[in-house]
């Protein structure tokens, strides 16, 4: 029988790869058989989270590249059409928030900081837009890819707070549905667009807004555990499931979906 999950001989690139998400969905690519491409702003992080791969003897090459510059992107996917021939998954791991477009417990929507807003939005939005739009031309191409983005579940349910990445989120939303129909209609079947939704996952960027310094749930934590039914904070290793199945055949007749894991957080109410 052949096994669905089976990606030896195929080619990955995740943006942001080198992140907590990113260079553990990056991992467990690799030990599937794909060559992972880690894409990072800077030669230094992209090849640490590779060198980890390598080292436990999967396939790995860095790039680097910003999700927001365009001609750094073609000089990335010219690249790994030279040495590779071809590209199979792309999966749009960069993205982030800033203190700035996030409204304080002290204050109200008129401090919100436009520059960082503006920053937020261009980093969740352009950031996977950008991306999709330079390396789908090699899926067109090929007639088969697969683009997975990765959206929040702040995107389906819009958190206090975090105004600014809570309306990009619901942007990629969006755009997995209408990226789906774009690439399917006009170049085959072959062409599949996906999102991952993660719940509430310890990152560096909202590790404060969680816990204390002495690792105690915030009064925010608090409330995220109490909605959610699972009664805890996800780990990277929760996706890992959820990837492989968009990554691979298992999926071959999904495309335009987003997929919730989250503990149970968005269906959880009072």
């Amino acid at each position: 029988m052949k096994n669905l999950f089976d990606l030896n001989g195929k080619v990955v690139l995740i943006t942001g790869g080198a992140g907590v998400l990113g260079s553990n969905m990056a991992k467990v690519l690799a030990e599937h058989g794909a060559n992972v491409g880690i894409m990072g702003l800077t030669d230094v992080e992209a090849e640490t989270a590779v060198n980890e791969i390598i080292k436990n003897g999967g396939k790995s090459f860095p790039v680097t590249a910003n999700v927001l510059n365009k001609e750094s992107l073609e000089q990335v996917r010219d690249f790994i059409i030279k040495e590779y021939g071809r590209l199979d998954i792309l999966i749009n791991a960069a993205g982030g928030n800033m203190p700035g477009a996030t409204i304080g417990t002290d204050q109200a929507i008129y401090d919100m900081q436009l520059g960082d807003l503006q920053k937020v939005l261009d980093l969740n939005i352009i950031g996977t837009m950008l991306p999709s739009q330079v390396f789908s031309e090699i899926f067109a191409k090929q007639k088969s890819g697969i683009i997975i983005n990765i959206s929040s579940a702040s995107a389906q349910r819009p958190l206090t707070r975090v105004v600014g990445y809570s309306a990009s989120k619901a942007a990629i939303d969006n755009f997995t549905k209408w990226m789906a129909v774009e690439m399917g209609t006009k170049f085959g079947e072959g062409i599949r667009v996906n999102a991952i939704a993660p719940g509430f996952f310890i990152g560096a960027q909202n590790r404060a807004l969680l816990l204390t310094p002495e690792g105690n749930l915030t009064p925010r934590g608090e409330k995220i555990i109490d909605m959610t039914p699972m009664k805890r904070f996800g780990v990277p290793e929760d996706l890992d499931g959820v990837l492989m199945f968009l990554c691979s055949d298992a999926s071959k007749f999904v495309t335009g979906i987003v997929i919730n894991v989250d503990g149970g957080f968005g269906v959880s109410s009072i």
